[in-house]
This record gives structure tokens, sequence and C-alpha cells, in this order.
């Protein structure tokens, strides 16, 4: 008589994986296929990829939009592209699973044919990571994994499995149930609440202050501390400034809205900041592009810092007052203890006031109508069309720039995603976002330069039906490097073109090669009918925006030294 409390490894993995709220897993051929064939009657969808590094970035965008553990997997000859993948992951603090088979024991030191050594690979990229020695280890494994992933700062995670496709996990049995605890199958996974002096310490320190600001990151993303931000904000007031991960939080249109901070910021964000005599940063780390180098708030101003993570506070900025706990909670109980300061409405005016002006010298080039079409345009037009449950994609460069700094987020249903330095990485993180919120929709935003990179997942969206628009700004260049280069070259003789231009290429064209819809702007009048069209088709749509590349994205205010 069958035990039935006892399953195959590939049956036990994936009721597993399907229990834990894995809607989606995304791999390239060929690992765990017996899996596979087991998800598909569970559920699971599986996304065939054309590159592992792809791959990686998909089940990154489906966790950042899920805000679960997202699943990748390859083979063990694809290990180290898949690892490659987790590099932004691990940057902006994603929960990703990486399962990658190795040839077994006996395979081991002796040459084996195109495996290398998973560690090095993965441990750069990786919070934790393990080797499934034996299928016995699989469920012990299994959830620390989950654990890790979750708890704490979510990052990426690794498992190297038996077997060159993991099939020696697969054709094991397992008598124990499969099963993920419950709190590590979301992020965050714990929500502690603060101390109740360090609430008070803060209150009186917040309370001391006459030009106070909150600078709100990914980690209040996670949280979903958006109306606790703006409760203590419009309580107080207090203006407020995001990292760029933390883009959206905050209504960008909001009187007190500074926008981002730092290295990917417009002018008056760091000059307002570092005006500030005291800065609450809310679950938010202190790294050198949400501080411009550190500068901004310079050191030995007073801070205030609110992290789920014990090692972030404090971390860069000595003398920080930390409150451990979860930054919604932490804000909830901060504006229960902190009374409304009358005081603070001059300096919010002010902000205000500043960043008012910003918005009216940037106008005239936000209804430019020049040809070649200015960046600023098309930035305008997507801010007008972008509906209000939107998922904004974004690449590195100059497209966490633009749309950082002119792309408006006004809605608190709207999402954004940065890349967090991978270039390419918002195409095929927009379609593991698509795959997170099929009923949302999600547009992707990256320069030519960037969706060279991953053309072949055009199939991949096509294949899937994901009703995913990619705007593609078209200017046949890095443009983000174009000025640097042509300093560097002065008068030398040569073509420093070499180095960043490329193209022109009709990327239209080439989406409709691959059986998905393709729409090509020229003009600006033409952004916004494209725009619209390409929303309401309902299925994978590039829209190739053909830009002038010698525009500047606006450049960040630096203190003088």
């Amino acid at each position: 008589m069958t035990d039935p409390t006892v399953r195959g490894g590939a049956r036990w993995l994936a009721e597993a994986l399907a229990g834990a709220g894995t809607s989606h897993v995304f791999f390239v051929d060929a690992i765990l296929r017996r899996t596979l064939i087991e998800l598909e009657g569970l559920g699971v969808r599986r996304v065939l990829a054309h590159a592992e590094k792809a791959a990686a970035y998909m089940a990154d965008g489906w966790a950042r939009t899920a805000l679960r553990p997202g699943l990748c997997m390859a083979q063990s000859v694809g290990a180290a592209n898949l690892a490659a993948g987790l590099q932004d992951a691990f940057l902006h603090r994603a929960p990703v699973i990486a399962l990658a088979g190795r040839k077994p024991p006996s395979h081991q030191h002796r040459n084996a044919y195109q495996e290398i050594d998973h560690d090095g690979p993965f441990a750069a990229v990786t919070k934790a990571r393990a080797r499934v020695e034996t299928p016995e280890e699989l469920p012990h494994l299994l959830r620390l994994a989950f654990r890790e992933a979750s708890e704490g700062t979510p990052r990426p995670v690794h498992l190297d499995l038996p077997g060159l496709q993991g099939e020696i996990l697969e054709t094991a049995t397992l008598a124990e149930p499969p099963s993920i605890e419950p709190r590590h199958t979301r992020v965050p996974a714990r929500r502690p609440p603060p101390d109740p002096g360090e609430i008070e310490a803060a209150a009186r320190a917040l309370a001391a202050a006459v030009r106070p600001v909150i600078v709100a990151g990914a980690g209040a993303v996670l949280s979903g501390a958006g109306p606790a931000l703006r409760a203590l904000a419009e309580a107080g007031p207090i203006p407020v400034a995001t990292s760029l991960g933390g883009r959206g939080l905050f209504p960008t249109d909001h009187a007190l809205s500074i926008g981002v901070v730092g290295t990917y910021s417009a002018p008056p964000a760091n000059r307002l900041v570092h005006e500030a005599d005291l800065v609450l940063f809310v679950g938010c780390h202190t790294g050198d592009q949400v501080t411009q180098n550190w500068t901004v708030p310079p050191p030995g101003r007073a801070i205030l810092q609110i992290d789920l993570d014990p090692r972030e506070l404090g971390r860069s900025y000595p003398g920080t007052l930390g409150v451990l706990a979860d930054p919604a909670r932490a804000l909830d109980a901060l504006r229960a203890v902190l009374a409304p300061r009358p005081a603070w409405t001059a300096w919010a005016e002010r902000v205000a006031g500043s960043v008012a002006a910003w918005r009216a010298a940037m106008a005239p080039l936000l209804a430019s109508d020049a040809v070649p079409i200015r960046v600023e345009r098309l930035c305008a037009e997507l801010s007008a069309v972008l509906p209000e449950d939107a998922v904004l994609v974004a690449d590195t460069g100059y497209s966490g720039i633009w749309t950082g700094t002119l792309v408006e987020l006004r809605s608190p249903a709207q999402r954004y995603l940065r890349a967090a330095g991978s270039l390419g990485w918002a195409f095929p993180a927009a379609i593991g976002a698509q795959c997170a919120a099929p009923d949302r929709p999600v547009v992707c935003f990256c320069g030519d330069g960037a969706f060279y990179y991953y053309l072949g997942e055009l199939e991949t969206a096509r294949r899937l039906g994901l009703p995913l628009v990619v705007i593609v700004n078209d200017n046949s260049a890095f443009g983000q490097g174009l000025v640097n280069v042509r300093r560097l070259q002065g008068d030398r003789p040569g073509n420093p073109d070499e180095i960043v231009r490329f193209g022109p290429t009709d990327f239209a064209a080439v989406a409709r090669a691959f059986g998905v819809e393709g729409i090509r702007v020229e003009r600006p009048e033409a952004i916004r009918p494209a725009l619209e069209r390409a929303l309401a088709i309902g299925g994978p749509v590039v829209v190739d925006v053909v830009t002038d590349p010698w525009p500047r994205a606006p450049e960040p205010w630096t203190p003088p030294p």
C-alpha cells in the first residue's frame, strides 16, 4: 500500500513552492524538468526565458511587485549567468531565491564538463547560500532560503541542487510535509513595533528641529508605509524626499514633496535636504547615491533613522538616533506622540516655493515641440496618461534620472520599480512585474542601449500574452555619456562616437518581427496618442520614441567644497 505522506522530490518541491504563493517561476532549460511538469498541475506558470540573467531579472520584478520571494532557476552550466543576474536584486534588497543544479559529488574536482564552483559567483550577490548535499536536506534548506530571503533586509538566496538538472533531488522520495512557514512567504516577514523609549527620544529630537526633512526609501515601500508617512508629514508639516527606490511612496505633486534626493535628483532636492537641520531616514539606507556621497545631509547633521534592520541604523552617520521597528508602525507611533509644530509651516512653504520655481523653469521643456523629440516632453506625456494603478519600471542611468525627476506619480496606487545599476534590467523585470500583477498596467521605460540587451524576451512577452507597454527612449546613443566622452576627446583627432553611439534601429519594426505590436513616434504631438493606444491594446506593445540624444537630464545640486 502506498504511503500518502511520501512524495517524489519533484512533487514535493512543486507543492512547497505552490503552497508558498509562488505564481510564476522563471528559468532557462534544462533544470528541474520533473518539478516544472508538476507545477503546471498546481497552477504555477512556468516562464521560459531566453537568458539566465533575464530569468533572474524577471524573478526580481515579480518579487518587488508581489512582495514575495521570486524564483529563478538554471542548470549547472548556466549558474554563473544566473548569479550575475542577481546583482540588482541584491543591491535593491529584493527577495529572490535562485535554484541551480550541480553535477554529483563523483564528478567534482575532476574537470566536470562545463562546470565551475558555484560558491564564487553567488557569494557577492546573495545574503545566504547552501548546497543541498542529499535530498533529505531539501525541506530544511528550502525553508532556510525563504526565511533568509524575507527576514530583516530582503536579499537573494542561492540553493545548489544535486544533479546537473537537479534530477538527483527530483527522483528521490521525501516523507516530510511540503510546507514553508507562512511568515516567510511575504516581505516584510515581521512588523515589530518600536520601543516606546526610542519613539519618545525621536519625538524630542524632532520637536527641537526648525527645518526637519524626511527621506523615505525602499524599506518604507516594503512596509507599505505610504499612508503613515503622509499622515506624519501633513501633521507636522514636514517636507518629504525619497530615494529613487522609494519614489512613488509619497505623491510627487504634493505640496510637501521634495522629490528624489541624491545623485539622481533634481537640483532643489539636494539643496533643501542639505539645509535641513534634522533628517529622518525611514526605511532608507544611507549609501552614496541617496546622500550625494555623504554630503546631503552633511556630516554632523542631526539624524534620526527608522529601519527594520539593526545593521542599517547609524551605518553612515555617527550619532544617529535609531528606531528599530517596522517603518509604518514606527511612523504611526511617532505621529501619536508628536504635536503639530506651527513653526515648521514657514519652512514647508519655503520648500514648496523652491520646488515650484524649479517646476516652472522646466515647464517650457516639458511642452517642447522640438524635433528630434526632447525626453522632457516624453516624460510629460507619460505623466499625463499613466494609469492610476500603473507599475512603472525604469532602467538605470538616464532612464532612472528622467523618470525619477520628471514623471509624475500622483496616485498612491502607482508603483515605481528602478534598476539598481544593471543596464537592460528593466524590460525583463517588467515582464516579471506584469506576471505578478496581471490586472494592472505595467509600463517599462528604457533607453535603446538597454533594450538591445534582451530583445529576445519580446518573444517571451508575446508567448505569455502580457499587456506590457515598453517605451524605448530611442536616441541611438548612451546619452548619459555623450558629453563626457566628447569632453575627454577634446581637440584630439578621432571618432568619439565609436564609444557611445550606435544604431539607428527601428524598434517598432523589430517588435513586429517578433509578433509584437510596434508603434514608432518621431514627432512630439504623436506621443500621447501612441501611449494611449498602447495602453488600450491589451497585449505587449513597443513604443519606439525617436529622441534627441543631446539634452541633459536634470543634474543634482552638490554642496560647495
